[in-house]
């Protein structure tokens, strides 16, 4: 899976506790079905729809609550939207494979494989592209575990494993995301975008998500409601050092993001 010019990544949280929407297209098909609409307006790429939130404060959902409210969720949203390239945030296979069999495309997975040792065997089983990405432990203890030798050298290295175990699993189509946030310190973040294009070497699509995330807010001393622009501002750098994925709660600021850096190529 390689890409002409850069997509854009929608984020679609239907969970009670996202960090940012705060969680009001939990149960509500009329709202998450109208940002569907809204985004696909805004020429959105794909959509990646979490029902369990991820961020350090989140309540786990067992694996029974997450099934349910995915499959209600995908009950409403892929009858109406049939045509639409959709992406399922979860680590767990179950879920995954729930969510490919009712019609999804692609599997999103934090924990990289980790934190459910049947991911990768569904995913070889089905065939469909995987997006995987580092992150130093569970949300609730990630952030207790940013201790590196070389943050991108680890990093780098711990990806560099994951993929080979896949590939000789036979999935050749991965997405790899260094993870933003999860398990990095502030300083750690601007480190491995600042060197971002060393993940290209890899051999795979990069995805980048950083929006309106901790190392925009904390640093600027604001919310997440106030980082739009500096959403902009590192979507242009990582751009610029080969993201070939932008996954972002703005999906008409992202499109006008590439629109303008891919200019610069022509």
């Amino acid at each position: 899976m390689y890409f002409d010019t850069p997509k854009i990544m929608g984020i679609l949280n239907i969970t009670e506790h996202s960090f940012f929407d705060g969680g009001k297209y939990y149960n509500n098909p009329d709202k998450y079905l109208f940002r569907i609409e809204s985004m696909l307006k805004e020429g959105v790429d794909i959509i990646d729809i979490g029902c369990m939130a991820t961020n350090p404060l989140a309540k786990e959902l067992s694996e029974k609550e997450e099934l349910h409210v995915t499959e209600t969720a995908l009950n409403n949203i892929l009858v109406r939207f049939p045509d639409v390239i959709f992406s399922i945030d979860t680590w767990r296979a179950t879920v995954a494979q729930t969510a490919i069999e009712m019609g999804v495309s692609i599997i999103n997975d934090i924990s990289g494989g980790e934190f459910d040792e049947n991911m990768f065997s569904v995913v070889a089983q089905l065939q469909v592209p995987y997006i995987l990405m580092h992150t130093s432990g569970r949300p609730d203890i990630m952030q207790q575990k940013t201790d590196y030798k070389d943050i991108v050298a680890d990093i780098y290295l711990y990806l560099s494993k994951r993929l080979e175990i896949l590939r000789l699993s036979g999935v050749n189509d991965v997405i790899i995301d260094i993870g933003f946030g999860f398990g990095k310190t502030i300083p750690h973040n601007y480190i491995l975008l600042k060197q971002l294009s060393l993940f290209k070497e890899l051999g795979c699509p990069l995805l980048v998500g950083l929006s309106r995330k901790t190392m925009l807010y904390k640093l600027l001393e604001t919310t997440p409601q106030n980082v739009l622009n500096a959403t902009t501002v590192v979507n242009t750098i990582a751009l610029l050092n080969g993201a070939d994925i932008l996954r972002v709660h703005d999906v008409k600021e992202a499109r006008e993001t590439v629109k303008i850096i891919s200019q610069l190529n022509e």
